[in-house]
């Protein structure tokens, strides 16, 4: 969120989780990343892609085109949010990120 890192959406067996990072919350320049996501400790959970990141998803000829040039399948909400929304309009980015291994 506008260069802050502020939270991670992750997959799960269940559906999606999103939990905003503690030093985002404790910045001053901490804001919800959408209304329909306050900012609060306490992570979200959804069976389906939250609303506010399936909408940053491209549609219609630009969609077909993500899913021809990266042979992406349209239901994978997850897959097509971390390849085309890494420069999306807006305040966010999606990047994928892996947790170092030891």
């Amino acid at each position: 969120m506008h260069e802050h890192w502020a939270g991670v959406l992750t997959e799960t067996e269940d559906g999606y989780e999103f939990a905003y990072r503690p030093e985002y919350l404790a910045g001053d320049y901490a804001e919800p990343v959408s209304l329909t996501l306050p900012l609060r400790d306490e992570p979200y959970h959804r069976e389906y892609l939250f609303p506010f990141f399936d909408g940053l998803i491209p549609e219609g000829w630009l969609l077909q085109i993500a899913e021809k040039n990266w042979k992406l399948d349209a239901r994978d909400r997850m897959g097509l949010l971390l390849k085309t929304c890494r420069d999306c309009i807006g305040a966010v980015s999606v990047i994928e990120y892996n947790e170092p291994t030891i």
